[in-house]
This record gives structure tokens, C-alpha cells and sequence, in this order.
């Protein structure tokens, strides 16, 4: 705790060059990105598993709150993605370092031409969904579906310090979470290595789901889905994910396939750099260790979840269940 207090206060304080804003911004950026991550695979999994919850998801998404949550993902993503760029390109020319300076500003200014017009075309989708007047979710049903999330972490992280310290008593440890060396270095080549594999996959999605269509879209009866040749006639949330998924490409359920490598590499990539930051602030041997086994079952599960979701894909039940939603 007071490794993470000196780093804000000092940031918070600090007059010098632009490398120290580089960091902090790169690390904030990729933890709003994780913890959105962790939101949309697990509402996107209710499409298949709980189409109800996933309409409420929705509508809440649409909300004004939620907007203005997607412009800042947006950014997140968009920055984090460019830096990302930036840290492998001197991790591997280190002796390029002289430019850092020049490089980090080329960063925010490639950041900046990115998101104007991105941002331009998302407003526009936003001023025309809200031309209709349409009913929005209240903030009181957003608080009581996101204080459900905030609970499980909650519980996963108490569940992880209770393990943590019943295995120091058993074993007698002293010691944190600790990887092999091998290991370690493994995984700071897997970050830069998924970080280059994962742009065109989060560009192409961002572009798709936000861009070209955004989440207003998801309920228009009779839009064309995205990257489909299927209408979504009812307009139904669940039929927007279903036909996606169910659109074949030589046979191939391609956009389940994208939607798989992405969910992998995005969530190793998202929570090897969650572990990173824990190492660097949770110091004590306890917290340590449990943090990093909430982590890895994090991870884990979030993979399982996502993949079992495209999997099982929506059936005719789902669509059955979303008209219902409607109807009453």
C-alpha cells in the first residue's frame, strides 16, 4: 500500500519529462480495458446462457452512463494499443531509447487523430438513438446489476486470502507468488508477442461493434448484423449475437472463431499485465499469493465461460425467451 501511495502522490506531483505520464497512462489504460473485459465476456456469455440478463445488459449499455463509458473505453483501448506499440519497438531496439521522448509523443498525437473522427461517428450513432426518446434503464437497476459484480470480486479475492493464509500455516511459507525465471521470461515475451497479434482482433472488433455499428444497434429490428448477410428482424439483442455467431464462412463459424482467439489472447495479455501491477504493490507474502491465485482462477474461468458461451452459441430457446421479455 505504500508503494502505490509514493507512486500517486509522486505522479500526482511529478514536473519532468513525458516518460513517467507514458507509464502511469499505459497501466491505467490496460486496467479500464480488463475491468470491461471482464463485464462484456461474462454478459455476452448470458446470451447464450441467460438471454433476460443479457437484454437488462444491454439496455443498461445504452444508457447515458454506460455512453460515456464507451467513449473512455475507447480511448483506453486505442492508447493502450499505441503505447503497447511503443514500449515492444524500444524493448527491441533499446538502442533507440534516445527518442522516447519523441516517440511518446508521437503516441498521444496518433492517439488523438485516432479517436477524433472514431469519436465523431459514435457520437452520431448516440444523437440518433436518442432522436427517438427512447426508455432508458434507470440508474438505480445499473447500480444494483454492477454492486452484483463488484460483489463476486469481492468474494473471489476474500476466498483467495483465506486460501493464501491456510497455506502459510500448512506450509509454513514466507514467500509471495514466484515463477521460474524461465517462466517469467516466457511470459514477457508472450505481452509483447500477443500484444502485436491482438491489434488487428481488438481493431477489427472495435471498428465492428462500436464504429461501423455500435450497442444502439444491437436492438434495431431490421438492421443488417455486422459482418453477416443476416437482418436481425426482431431486433432482439440475442438474435444480434446469434446470427453473428452463426454466420459460416466456407462452412466455418468465422466470427466464433475470431471471437475465441480474441477472447485467449486478450485475457492472458489483460491479466499477466493485472499480475504485473500486483506484484509491484501487493509486497507482503499473503496478499501477494492471493491476489495471484484470484488471477490465474480469474483467468481461467473467464476463458472457460466465453468459450462454453461459443460453444453452445443461441439457440432457438434463447430467441424464444427474448420475445417473452418483450411480449410482457
Amino acid at each position: 500500500m505504500t508503494t502505490l501511495v509514493t507512486t500517486v502522490t509522486e505522479t500526482l506531483r511529478y514536473r519532468g519529462k513525458i516518460g513517467q505520464w507514458s507509464w502511469v497512462l499505459h497501466r491505467v489504460s490496460g486496467l479500464g480495458t480488463l475491468l470491461f473485459l471482464i463485464l462484456h465476456v461474462i454478459d455476452t456469455s448470458w446470451a447464450a446462457f441467460a438471454p433476460d440478463l443479457y437484454a437488462e445488459a444491454i439496455d443498461q449499455y445504452q444508457s447515458p452512463l454506460f455512453t460515456i463509458g464507451e467513449f473512455i473505453l475507447i480511448a483506453c483501448v486505442v492508447y493502450h494499443a499505441y503505447n503497447g506499440l511503443r514500449i515492444i519497438l524500444f524493448d527491441y531496439k533499446p538502442e533507440w531509447w534516445k527518442h522516447q521522448q519523441r516517440a511518446a509523443n508521437i503516441v498521444f498525437a496518433t492517439t488523438a487523430i485516432t479517436l477524433i473522427p472514431v469519436f465523431a461517428i459514435m457520437l452520431n450513432h448516440v444523437l440518433e438513438f436518442y432522436e427517438d426518446d427512447p426508455e432508458l434503464a434507470s440508474f438505480s437497476s445499473i447500480v444494483e446489476m454492477q454492486s452484483k459484480f463488484l460483489l463476486g470480486f469481492i468474494a473471489i479475492i476474500v476466498a483467495a486470502l483465506v486460501l493464501s493464509a491456510l497455506y502459510g500455516v500448512i506450509s509454513r511459507s514466507r514467500s509471495g507468488f514466484n515463477l521460474p525465471s524461465r517462466a517469467e521470461a516466457t511470459l514477457w515475451s508472450f505481452m509483447r508477442l500477443s500484444g502485436v497479434l491482438i491489434l488487428p482482433l481488438v481493431f477489427g472488433h472495435l471498428a465492428m461493434m462500436h464504429v461501423i455499428q455500435g450497442v444502439f444497434d444491437i436492438t434495431g429490428a431490421g438492421i443488417q448484423v455486422v459482418g453477416t448477410d443476416i437482418v436481425n428482424e426482431s431486433g432482439h439483442a440475442v438474435e444480434f449475437v446469434g446470427a453473428r455467431w452463426n454466420m459460416l464462412l466456407a462452412g466455418v463459424a468465422i466470427w466464433r472463431v475470431y471471437d475465441g482467439l480474441l477472447l485467449a489472447l486478450v485475457v492472458l495479455h489483460g491479466f499477466n499485465g493485472l499480475r504485473y501491477v500486483v506484484n509491484d504493490y501487493a509486497h507482503p507474502p499473503l496478499v501477494n499469493r492471493a491476489l495471484n491465485w484470484a488471477i490465474v482462477f480469474g483467468a481461467v474461468a473467464l476463458i472457460v465461460v466465453g468459450a462454453w458461451a461459443l460453444l453452445a452459441g443461441v439457440d432457438e430457446t434463447a430467441y424464444e425467451i427474448a420475445e417473452d421479455i418483450v411480449l410482457h
